[in-house]
């Protein structure tokens, strides 16, 4: 891995627009705090997708989603 493609957490913290548009890309990096690693960021494997299960789509029923308060009373009614 290039030395370009590790950043500091406080780095990621301030971008983390600009990094998700470069890992959406394919690019990866790796988040260093006080000069170790903490963990690696990427973008999800097309083969991986087939995991990815969706259980219901907020979407459908309001755009944009549901608000997670509103979610909460929606399940303890159920």
């Amino acid at each position: 891995m290039k030395a370009k493609n590790i950043i500091g957490l406080k780095e990621l913290r301030e971008n983390v627009a600009s990094y998700a548009k470069k890992v959406g890309k394919g690019e990866s990096f790796i988040v260093c705090r006080r000069s170790r690693p903490l963990f690696r960021i990427s973008s999800v494997d097309h083969e991986d997708e087939s995991d990815w299960k969706t259980f219901i789509d907020f979407t459908k029923y309001r755009k944009g989603g549901i608000p997670a308060q509103e979610l909460l009373k929606i399940m303890k009614a159920m």
